[in-house]
């Protein structure tokens, strides 16, 4: 299989600059520890239908962390955490090749915090496309938002239930 390389990230600079930016905040029933253990599980995102990853990297996680996911449709990734922050229950990812070419930016922020009765989880996801792509990004865009973000979305509350 072909793997198509995409601009490396390096700050969280990306989550202001990138093509489309859009984040998700979900107050959660689940505690903030609870959450961020089934982020750095070994199989992380489980309760996501559509998502499928593994850590590539030994234990203990940190920056420079790397992850591969494949996620329903046909997309798979190698990923490589440029954040990583246990205490603060925070790490963020990009990735930095695709099976697909059609990203020339890809980012996503994940950011655990504890509030009364649970936890805010807050997920970001930074995308441009690449030159391949960019003609049909405005059209396919809202699709994948609706389809493939939304649908993580509706999966960690059903898991973890909402506030």
């Amino acid at each position: 299989m072909p793997w198509f390389s995409v601009a490396p990230v390096t700050d969280e600079s990306v989550f202001q600059t990138a093509a489309k930016v859009v984040s998700y905040t979900m107050d959660l029933k689940a505690d903030a520890d609870e959450v961020w253990a089934g982020l750095v599980s070994d199989r992380p995102l489980a309760w996501c239908k559509a998502l499928n990853g593994q850590y590539t990297s030994e234990r203990p996680f940190g920056v420079g962390t790397t992850r591969t996911i494949k996620v329903r449709g046909g997309l798979e990734a190698r990923e490589r955490f440029f954040i990583w922050d246990d205490a603060q229950r925070r790490h963020a990812f990009t990735f930095e090749q695709a099976n697909l070419p059609l990203f020339s930016v890809f980012a996503e922020d994940y950011k655990v915090d504890p509030i009364e009765g649970g936890c805010r989880f807050t997920w970001t996801f930074a995308v441009s496309p690449s030159k391949f792509a960019a003609l049909l990004f405005p059209l396919v865009w809202p699709l994948n938002k609706k389809l493939v973000l939304d649908g993580f979305i509706k999966d960690t509350v059903k898991h973890f239930g909402a506030l």
